[in-house]
């Protein structure tokens, strides 16, 4: 005989469809019967819709993250000989802040276990960059994850799917119903992934701008409260940055070339926006972990970051001094006049990124990873003439013009004294 269940979707969905609040033992329930099929896909679109018009009460947020971490397991680093900190972004074009910040972290003797995705639209993955390494696996079994945990330090690897399996269900779900973009729902799919993934402090990256997932600074700043309301609560020490994604990150927008950027940075060099803010995150990261007056700029000029890297990457199979893929064409941008370069919009140079095979359109899509844009100038910068502006990569010739159809307008040049649209510092803020 079949049991009977406690609740009713429809009278669960109406609730919220009518601004009303829903109980734990409410929410719980629709989340464990989404997980077992019990609800239906158009019933979860309803309930994910009204939560979009509606929103959520904070303990309603706190209830779904917690019943979404009840649907997998939790991970348990208390065998480990080392502190445990983590660091979460929202994403971005050019953000490559991980490849250097968990060995950088690492360096000092603590543990990052960074859990990370692939790609999908215009923000590159991590698992997607480091592939690019010949010989590097994104896999490892839960021996081996905690062996290079205890080890070498940092971890970079692919997510079980035993972790939160709910946020994967609904996350899909989302993509395809328009409510991508809900606060309550955002933040209950990154901190039950984080929390269950069992670091003991994380920091957050949130951003705002046109390449940022959540491009409005109040409504960055508001996701960044709530997620570290959620953290706090649940026993993980989380704080935020509120960092500007309104410019790319850095110079390289792609896989194999932000993985050369990030090199650079680690031997001491790099552009100055990554070395920012992959010192400032390193810093909170180290902080949280016991560890306040860290020389992070020491560890990255002195050798020990990129020491901790190599040994990252071996571990995983991957050589860090093998070459990495180049594309098979290029075209150069140049300028057009003599002047300063006042607009460089984040973006359109993901979207061309994306354009040129940097990433997928769907999650089974491969990436090419030589594929990517190469910046020569950034905001605020003189150019002359005839200067390369940023160098188009792809395989395939037939991409650029697309590519380039999303760049009408992305970028300008003004004269001297134009007001610069860099979109304002690149750390606006923290939340704790």
């Amino acid at each position: 005989m079949a049991s009977i269940e406690p609740f009713d979707a429809v009278d669960l969905i109406k609730t919220k469809r009518d601004g009303g609040t829903l109980s734990t033992p409410q929410i719980s329930w629709l989340v464990d019967a989404y997980t077992r099929g019990y609800v239906a896909d158009e019933q979860m679109s309803a309930m994910t819709m009204a939560i979009f018009l509606n929103g959520m009460q904070p303990q309603e947020i706190k209830d779904l993250t917690l019943a979404m971490i009840a649907t997998g397991e939790t991970l348990d680093f208390s065998g480990l000989s080392k502190a445990t900190t983590d660091k979460h972004s929202t994403g971005g074009v050019g953000d490559k802040i991980t490849l250097p910040l968990a060995p950088l972290v690492a360096s000092f003797g603590v543990a990052v276990p960074q859990l990370s995705g692939r790609g999908l639209g215009h923000t590159g993955g991590t698992l997607d960059k480091l592939e690019s390494i010949p010989g590097w696996r994104a896999k490892l079994s839960n021996d081996e994850f905690m062996r290079q945990l205890e080890e070498v330090g940092a971890v970079v690897c692919a997510a079980g799917a035993g972790l939160a399996p709910a946020d994967g269900k609904l996350y899909a779900l989302r993509d395809i119903t328009g409510t991508v973009e809900a606060i309550p729902l955002i933040a209950s799919s990154i901190m039950s992934k984080k929390i269950a993934e069992g670091t003991a402090s994380l920091v957050l990256d949130v951003k705002h701008g046109s390449g940022a997932f959540m491009q409005d600074p109040v409504r960055s700043r508001e996701l960044a409260e709530v997620m570290v309301r959620l953290g706090n609560d649940a026993g993980t020490r989380t704080v935020a940055l509120l960092t500007n994604m309104h410019v790319p990150l850095g110079l390289a927008i792609g896989n194999a070339n932000e993985v050369r950027e990030s090199v650079e940075v680690l031997a001491g060099g790099g552009p100055a926006d990554v070395v920012e803010l992959t010192v400032a995150l390193a810093r909170e990261m180290l902080a949280l972990a016991g560890l306040p007056d860290a020389d992070v700029e020491s560890a990255l000029a002195d050798g020990r970051a990129m020491d901790s890297w190599r040994a990252m990457i071996s571990a995983q199979g991957g050589d860090p001094d093998a070459a990495l893929p180049t594309a098979r064409e290029t075209q150069v941008v140049t300028a057009d006049r003599d002047g300063i370069l006042v607009k460089q919009e984040a973006l359109p140079f993901g979207i061309a990124a994306w354009r040129l095979g940097a990433g997928r359109a769907r999650k089974e899509d491969p990436v090419q990873h030589a594929a990517g844009i190469d910046l020569h100038a950034k905001p605020g910068d003189t150019v002359r003439a005839g200067q390369p502006l940023f160098t188009l990569s792809a395989d395939e010739p037939e991409r650029f013009a697309r590519a380039l159809e999303a760049l009408d307008g992305a970028w300008a040049i003004g004269d001297p004294g134009t007001p610069v649209d860099d979109g304002g510092p690149l750390i606006a803020g923290r939340v704790e």
